[in-house]
């Protein structure tokens, strides 16, 4: 889909941004625990954050693979639920949508 081709581009360079977050991410998980019980107490309470935040990167990278699937099936921009086709101003609010803003409501 030629009209897409911009969209197309802006995705495949935030799948690429996320993907080198998410592996910074599970380069910092993968670190020793300190020898000092503390420091074993704070680390662990980070890495539990950083989980959390790896799951939400996760979860948009799979967003952003779909919606670059989607481009690449011609099924991009048309609502899933409905079949009417989605706005460009919400797809370039939310370039993973894959809802109208009516079905979204």
């Amino acid at each position: 889909m030629a009209q897409y081709s911009e969209m197309k581009r802006q995705l495949t360079q935030r799948l690429t941004n996320l993907l080198q977050r998410a592996e910074a991410i599970e380069d910092d998980l993968r670190h020793p625990l300190d020898d000092d019980w503390s420091e074993q107490a704070v680390d662990l309470a980070d890495d539990e954050a950083l989980e959390g935040v790896d799951d939400v990167l996760r979860a948009e990278i799979q967003q952003v693979r779909q919606a670059l699937l989607r481009i690449t099936n011609g099924t991009y921009g048309t609502c899933a639920n409905c079949g009417q086709p989605i706005s460009k101003e919400r797809l370039a609010a939310r370039p993973i949508a894959t809802r109208c803003i009516d079905c979204a409501n």
